[in-house]
């Protein structure tokens, strides 16, 4: 995926009411950028850390900068939360994610699990693929990438609506996509969000597939790159 315009880069002042950020540009224009990341973005919100944004022309945006990277433990890290499905479908186009690819068609945001949609269904000869994408930035024991980084009741709500996808004979995918260039392995957030890691079990233990992608990213683009393991696979 890449970025339509050069990015700025700048300096954090201060990320607040989860939407907001407030940025001096390496230029020395103080703007207030979309921040489109709802959680609690740890290790990522300090004052003075580099971050890049893009900018929009749209006379409709109120705000015309968006934060999308952050400068972070030497490299890289993506922030925006609606990336990670753009991403997913440059990959599925293109079919870098081997466990997900062969089916014929791939729709967007189909219902399911009462009042949920699904961020993409997999249809093909066989059973149909119910694929669920998450945004993974939060690291912070050497290597690993750590989701949810608050608590997540949707994301958990969501496992649940793919087990019992599972239970009807489908296969049903847990996607987290790492917008981080220095993870090895993955795992749930087990101090942050109890019942969401407690989730992630259980809904393997149902048939769930549990993948996870790190990207490699620059200030021109983000890729999905390349498979890490799930360190819960190894206890379920």
């Amino acid at each position: 995926m890449k970025f339509p315009q050069p990015l700025a880069r700048g300096r954090l002042v201060q990320r607040y009411k989860r939407f907001f950020a407030d940025v001096v540009l390496d230029d020395g224009t103080e703007t207030t950028a979309h921040c489109p990341n709802p959680g609690a973005m740890l290790g990522l919100n300090h004052p003075g850390l580099g971050v890049w944004l893009s900018h929009s022309d749209d006379p409709k945006r109120k705000l015309t900068h968006t934060l999308q990277l952050v400068e972070a433990d030497g490299g890289l890290v993506g922030v925006n939360t609606m990336n990670p499905n753009k991403l997913v479908a440059e990959a599925l186009e293109n079919r870098w994610i081997a466990e997900v690819s062969g089916y014929a068609s791939v729709r967007r945001e189909v219902k399911y699990g009462g009042n949920s949609r699904v961020d993409f269904l997999l249809e093909g000869d066989g059973p149909p693929l119910w694929l669920e994408v998450k945004n993974c930035h939060f690291r912070r024991d050497g290597a690993l990438a750590e989701f949810p980084d608050c608590v997540a009741a949707r994301s958990l709500k969501h496992l649940k609506a793919l087990g019992d996808e599972v239970e009807r004979g489908a296969r049903a995918v847990q996607l987290f996509v790492v917008q981080r260039t220095d993870c090895e392995e993955f795992d749930a957030c087990h101090d942050l969000d109890p019942a969401y890691a407690a989730g992630l079990t259980e809904a393997a233990e149902r048939g769930v597939e549990v993948l996870c992608y790190a990207c490699d990213i620059s200030p021109e683009e983000i890729r999905i790159a390349r498979r890490i393991p799930w360190r819960g696979a190894r206890s379920s």
